[in-house]
């Protein structure tokens, strides 16, 4: 089983809260790097989801 498997796995029924999790990472990532590279994390953050659900989207 490769690390993306149990990943998954442990994730099942929490799709929200790794939503959550994935948006304040690349929250995070926006503020230290001072927005030069949100493209690339809005890329990041939309496969991660992809991968592990997508939660629920907060409205913008």
């Amino acid at each position: 089983m490769s690390m993306m498997d149990k990943l998954k796995s442990m994730l099942k029924g929490h799709e929200d809260q790794a939503g959550r999790g994935v948006d304040r990472t690349g929250d995070t990532v926006d503020k230290k790097t001072q927005g030069r590279y949100e493209d690339q994390v809005d890329t990041a953050q939309d496969r991660m989801k992809d991968q592990f659900g997508r939660g629920e989207q907060p409205p913008q």
